[in-house]
């Protein structure tokens, strides 16, 4: 419909007043003012010298003359309001009542190749809430990506080395007796993340007590013995020390299996794995490379530095004295060692928290200074942190929110408020519904926010029959269902002389702008544009639903199109919710 008025409008003024224009802005007509779409008239205006009122009828009846689907306009200042006939909307719904996939673009051969990477954890804690944003928000916008035509690749980069792994090694080598996850019937991540914390308690005891002997705090961090001895472990794993190795190679796989069983939980998955302990040796070579062209530089001490202070950043340690690495050499090897694997990518999503957002420009200039071409597709999906009411969450001192708690805890609220609230009603498998209801309300609380902002995550609130919740819409298709599954057959025979009641043509007017909003929640890679039209599909669909018969209607073709309506509102909440990861029961 865009399309159509675009060409009509562009040929017109460009013929009465030699003007060129090719792109227009639309919107929704606000709410108070008759019409379903507007024109907006000011870029143009800036162009024809003209009184606003005087363009907008010219156009207006332009329109109205060469388009069936404009019924009549009026004019308010700068904005020409269009009426758009009930005909169109009712040969709109005709047309995609049977396209189960409404809006989404399905991958062809020569589409574009996007990786998109998220979860990518450490080896030496359990996921935590924080991971859950990235997981959800990675996941969701492969979705997005996907539906808008593209072939996708999930990924992750698993940091399975490094001094933090050493400090839950070593504690296990002080404290863990040789008992494994099954002797304590704990998850594997569950069981060396308990090793983690003891590790930054038995350090802070030994800091506190070099400084009660005079020793400074600086001092004391680095002189700790159990650090030293964690450094002398990240040596001997780097030197292929085989004792150290195996003791390494047994944790992360306890850890990989507890990693796995959290991601089937949530509902996501991966097409590739990346491991730092693999790409980081990749990593050195690329530096090796950089040193040889006088991209990077080598100080005194031998370690190993880039100067980005002529691009307004600062000098970065990519190579320590010891020989090393840091965060950024695994980083090149990984991004480097993608693009050898995937040589068709168009396209790199790092979902990494906002924290890193200095890490990911660093990273992005210095492939760009070492020659790679493709570095100029990356794109760092940044995004706030997530709090709770209770404060911020510390990994080294055990008060994050476990992921395999919190969901446990979500399924156990959306049981105690659907039964509370009486929403359960003959459901074969009352136990995974609540955890589809609890998985619903989580997800949706975070993907509904906008990804650059923080979250406070209120897991009372969000599971809620009522208001923008997970609960509220799956509630509504499950409703929808319902009502479905009361006749037998829908034989809707389309015609005009249908009279739309306004309910039912806002729920047109929404479902029609439903590729545009997928398209444009793929350019800004946010789910939250995706959730919020979902929520106002919802709320208009209720309004119709209690104000409008649909299966007492007397008359049997206007019963059969609110039918069909109601149909089509139920796929688009599927898809929807789909993008989201969030599943919606046929009962609830």
């Amino acid at each position: 419909m865009e399309r159509e008025i675009s060409e009509i409008v562009e040929k017109f003024v460009e013929k009465t007043f030699k003007v060129s224009n090719e792109n227009f802005e639309f919107q929704s007509t606000r709410k108070g003012f008759d019409g379903d779409i507007t024109l907006v008239l000011f870029p143009l205006l800036n162009k024809i010298k003209i009184k606003p009122e005087e363009l907008g009828v010219l156009i207006g009846s332009e329109l109205k003359s060469k388009l069936d689907l404009i019924k009549d306009f009026n004019v308010v200042n700068g904005f020409l309001n269009l009426i758009i006939t009930s005909s169109f909307y009712i040969s709109f719904l005709d047309k995609v009542k049977n396209d189960l996939k409404y809006g989404h673009i399905e991958p062809k051969n020569d589409a574009n190749l996007i990786m998109v990477e998220y979860s990518s954890p450490n080896t030496n804690k359990p996921l935590h809430l924080g991971h859950i944003r990235n997981n959800l928000l990675g996941y969701s916008v492969s979705q997005i990506l996907k539906a808008n035509g593209n072939k996708i690749v999930k990924t992750q980069i698993i940091n399975d080395r490094g001094i933090h792994i050493c400090k839950s090694m070593i504690a296990w080598k002080f404290f863990g007796e040789n008992k494994t996850p099954s002797d304590y019937n704990l998850k594997g991540d569950q069981f060396v993340g308990k090793f983690y914390v003891l590790y930054n308690q038995e350090f802070n005891t030994q800091v506190k007590s070099l400084i009660e002997d005079g020793q400074t705090e600086e001092f004391a961090k680095t002189n700790a013995p159990i650090y030293i001895k964690a450094k002398d472990l990240l040596k001997k794993w780097e030197s292929n020390d085989k004792e150290v190795r195996d003791l390494w190679s047994k944790m992360n796989n306890w850890v990989y299996d507890g990693f796995e069983n959290t991601y089937k939980k949530l509902g996501v998955d991966f097409d590739s794995y990346y491991y730092e302990s693999d790409t980081y040796l990749l990593g050195k070579k690329i530096i090796k490379e950089g040193i040889s062209k006088g991209v990077f530089y080598s100080k005194k001490d031998g370690s190993v530095w880039v100067d980005l202070r002529s691009d307004g950043l600062d000098e970065k340690l990519l190579l320590r004295s010891d020989g090393t690495s840091v965060y950024m050499t695994q980083d090149l090897g990984t991004a480097f060692q993608r693009f050898i694997d995937y040589s068709k990518i168009s396209g790199m999503v790092y979902t990494v928290g906002n924290e890193q957002d200095y890490h990911f420009k660093v990273l992005f200039l210095i492939l760009k200074k070492l020659g790679y071409s493709w570095s100029n597709n990356l794109h760092h999906l940044s995004y706030g942190m997530v709090d709770l009411p209770s404060g911020k969450m510390k990994s080294r001192e055990g008060t994050v929110v476990d992921a395999d708690d919190l969901i446990h805890s979500m399924q156990n609220s959306a049981m105690e408020i659907s039964v509370g609230h009486g929403k359960i009603q003959d459901v074969e498998n009352p136990q995974k519904l609540f955890l589809q209801i609890g998985l619903g309300a989580l997800k949706y609380f975070i993907l509904k926010v906008d990804p650059k902002k923080r979250i406070l995550f209120n897991p009372k609130a969000s599971v809620d029959f009522n208001g923008n919740t997970g609960p509220f819409i799956q509630y509504a298709y499950a409703r929808i269902q319902s009502i479905l599954r009361s006749t037998k057959k829908i034989d809707w025979k389309p015609n005009n002389n249908i009279k739309i009641d306004i309910k039912e043509k806002e729920i047109l007017k929404h479902l029609l702008i439903y590729p545009q909003i997928v398209k444009q929640a793929g350019e800004s890679y946010s789910p939250a544009l995706i959730a919020n039209y979902l929520y106002d599909l919802v709320k208009l669909f209720n309004s119709f639903y209690q104000n409008i018969s649909i299966l007492g209607e007397g008359d049997p073709n206007l019963k059969n199109f609110r039918l069909v309506l109601t149909q089509k509102v139920g796929h688009t909440i599927f898809n929807s919710c789909s993008l989201l990861g969030i599943e919606v029961p046929d009962r609830m």
